[in-house]
C-alpha cells in the first residue's frame, strides 16, 4: 500500500499496489505495475478505528448483544463499573446485572418497545459483581442490516450513582436549611408563649400550698409547658441551631455518670452492657448534648425489643483516611472517638433506613413518638461536625455509630457544681427589654420576687431612653431577635456609656446574632426561652 500525501495541486490518496514480472515476449525481463485506488476503503477502515477507539475509551458503558441478549461485545467503562471482566462478560445474559430493584412490569415495558423496534430509555439499578448496587441512564437500540432484519441491541448506559449521590446531599441540605428556618420561627414565637404560660403557672404554685384543689392542675400545667418547650428544643436540635456551650469531656466518665440514668430508662427486662475504650476517649461537645444523643438511641433500641433484650454501649477510636471515607456516604477523613449503641430489637428495612432520620418519621403506633428522636440525634451529631452510620438486619438488630471527632491532646474541663438554693438580689437594677409584653410581665415579677429593683422597656429605642436617666443600672436582659435593632447591638449602644455594664441575652431562637452554628459566641451570656424561676436567678 502507498499512502500518497496532499500537496499543491494533489489530494491524499491510498494506493494498492502489486507488481508482476513479464516472463516472455517483447517485453520479457519487464514488470507490470498495478495501482489501484482504495482510498474510500481505507477511510472507511480508519472512522471504524476511530469509532472503535471512542467506543473502548467512552465513559459511558457500552453494551452489544445478539438477538437473544448474548453479550457479543462490553467496553472498558463496564468492566470498570461493573467490575466484570470483557472476557467473564462475553457470553453471558445482561441478568447477571440484575439487581431485583426492577419489577417485572419495568421489563415488559421495556421489551414491548424494543420489539417495536423502538428505542428504550429508562433508568435502573443494577448489581456489580461484588454485589454493591449502582444507578445508570439505560438506552437501548435496535440495530437492524440492510434486509431490515434485527442484529443486535446496543446499550449506552450511563453511571449516574455519585451524580443521584451529591443531588440527593443538596436536596437534604436545602430541606434541612428550609425547616430549620422554620424551626427557629416557631421556636421564637412559640417560646414566647411557653414563656408566659410557665412563668405565671409557677408564680401561682408558689403562692398555693399542696393541699390546694389548683395546686396538682398548676403542676399538670407546667408538665405540659416543659414537654412543649422539649418538643421545640429537639426541633432545633435537628436544624442544628441548638444554643449549645461545647467543653472538653471524657466520653468514658461521661457515660459512667449516666448509667443508672439509662437503666431507669430503659426498665428491667432490658439488659444494658457497657464496653469502655479502654485509654482516653476525649471529645468537644455540650454535656446535655451527650446525654440527649445517649437517651434517645437507648429508648429508639428499647422500643425496638420485645420482651427481653440487651443494649449494648461500646466505645472505641477510629481513624478514618480519606479512602476509606471516599466508599461511604457522609464520613470525613481524621481521628474519631465512636460511641456505639447496638441493641437485639426487630431490626429495619431498606425503606426505613432510607427515612431514618427525617423529622416526624416514626414507626412507632401513633402516640408513641413524635419521630424527632433520631432527627435529634443527627442534628446534634452534625452540628459538632460528626456523623453517623447505622447497620440493621431485620430481625437481629440494630447498631448506631456515632463518630464525634477526638481531641486527645486537651484538657478534660470541669464543669461549675449546682448550687440548689436559688441566689437573692440586693436591690440592684436590672433593666428587661423585651418586645412580647406578656413576657416582660413575668420576667419583672420573676426578678422582683428575687429582691431586685426592675425597669421595663417594650424595644430598643424605649430603653435607650430609660437607661439615659438612669446611671445605676447594673444588668441588662434583652431579647436577642427584636424589630429595629437586636438585642446585640442594643447591648454595645449601652455598653459605650457603661463599660461594665453586664448583659444577659435571652432568645426562643438567636438567628446567629450572638451564636455560630448553635455555638455561643466567647464572653456572652445566654437563657434559653422558655426560662424558669430558677434559670433566671
Amino acid at each position: 500500500e502507498c499512502h500518497v500525501l496532499p500537496g499543491e495541486g494533489r489530494e491524499e490518496r491510498w494506493l494498492q499496489h502489486s507488481s508482476q514480472p513479464i516472463q516472455a515476449g517483447l517485453y520479457a525481463g519487464g514488470r507490470i505495475e498495478h495501482y489501484y485506488d482504495i482510498t474510500d476503503r481505507k477511510m472507511a477502515e480508519g472512522r471504524r478505528r476511530l469509532l472503535a477507539t471512542a467506543i473502548e475509551q467512552s465513559s459511558d458503558i457500552i453494551i452489544i448483544t445478539t438477538p437473544d441478549g448474548t453479550i457479543e461485545y462490553v467496553n472498558k467503562a463496564f468492566e470498570q463499573v461493573s467490575g466484570y471482566t470483557a472476557a467473564e462478560a462475553v457470553g453471558q445474559n445482561p441478568r447477571i446485572l440484575k439487581s431485583g430493584r426492577q419489577d417485572a412490569a419495568f421489563y415488559r415495558n421495556m421489551w414491548a418497545t424494543l420489539k417495536r423496534g423502538e428505542v428504550f430509555e429508562g433508568r435502573m439499578v443494577n448489581r456489580r459483581k461484588d454485589g454493591a448496587s449502582y444507578t445508570e441512564d439505560a438506552t437501548i437500540s435496535p440495530v437492524f442490516d440492510e434486509a431490515g432484519r434485527l442484529v443486535n441491541y446496543v446499550a449506552v448506559n450511563r453511571d449516574v450513582t455519585e451524580r443521584l449521590q451529591i443531588e440527593a446531599e443538596l436536596h437534604h441540605a436545602q430541606r434541612m436549611e428550609s425547616i430549620g428556618r422554620l424551626a427557629g420561627g416557631v421556636a421564637h414565637d412559640f417560646n414566647n408563649m411557653l414563656g408566659a404560660i410557665m412563668g405565671y403557672a409557677e408564680m401561682a404554685l408558689e403562692r398555693l400550698t399542696p393541699d390546694e384543689p389548683l395546686h396538682g392542675d398548676i403542676q399538670e400545667i407546667l408538665k405540659a409547658g416543659k414537654r412543649s418547650a422539649e418538643i421545640t428544643q429537639q426541633l432545633l436540635a435537628f436544624a442544628s441551631r441548638q444554643i449549645v456551650t461545647p467543653r472538653i469531656i471524657d466520653l468514658n466518665a461521661a457515660i459512667d455518670d449516666m448509667l443508672k440514668m439509662l437503666g431507669r430508662l430503659i426498665g428491667e427486662n432490658i439488659s444494658l452492657a457497657w464496653t469502655p475504650h479502654a485509654g482516653d476517649c476525649k471529645i468537644e461537645i455540650d454535656p446535655a448534648q451527650l446525654n440527649q444523643i445517649l437517651a434517645n438511641l437507648c429508648v429508639n433500641a428499647r422500643d425496638a425489643i420485645t420482651g427481653q433484650g440487651t443494649i449494648s454501649l461500646t466505645t472505641r477510636i477510629a481513624a478514618l483516611d480519606r479512602d476509606t471515607c471516599a466508599k461511604h456516604q457522609g464520613m470525613t477523613p481524621g481521628c474519631f472517638v465512636v460511641l456505639t449503641v447496638s441493641d437485639t430489637g426487630h431490626g429495619m428495612d431498606r425503606e426505613t433506613l432510607e427515612h431514618l432520620f427525617e423529622p416526624f418519621y416514626t414507626t412507632k403506633a401513633q402516640g408513641k413518638g413524635t419521630g424527632l428522636g433520631l432527627a435529634t440525634v443527627h442534628g446534634i451529631v452534625k452540628q459538632n461536625h460528626g456523623f453517623i452510620t447505622v447497620d440493621s438486619e431485620p430481625g437481629i438488630g440494630t447498631t448506631f455509630a456515632v463518630h464525634l471527632p477526638c481531641r486527645a491532646d486537651a484538657e478534660v474541663e470541669v464543669s461549675d457544681d449546682e448550687t440548689s438554693e436559688l441566689p437573692q438580689g440586693r436591690g440592684e437594677t436590672v433593666l428587661i427589654v423585651e418586645d412580647e409584653l406578656a413576657i416582660l410581665q413575668v420576667g419583672k415579677a420573676i426578678l422582683e420576687e428575687l429582691g431586685y429593683q426592675v425597669l421595663t422597656a417594650t424595644g430598643p429605642e424605649e430603653a435607650l431612653q430609660i437607661a439615659g436617666g438612669n446611671e445605676g443600672i447594673a444588668l441588662l436582659i434583652t431579647d436577642v431577635v427584636m424589630p429595629g435593632m437586636n438585642g446585640r447591638e442594643l447591648a454595645s449602644r449601652l455598653r459605650l456609656g457603661r463599660p461594665g455594664l453586664k448583659c444577659l441575652f435571652m432568645s426562643g431562637y438567636t438567628a446567629n446574632i450572638i451564636a455560630h452554628h448553635g455555638v455561643l459566641d466567647k464572653g456572652v451570656h445566654f437563657i434559653q426561652k422558655p426560662f424558669t424561676r430558677q434559670d433566671v436567678a
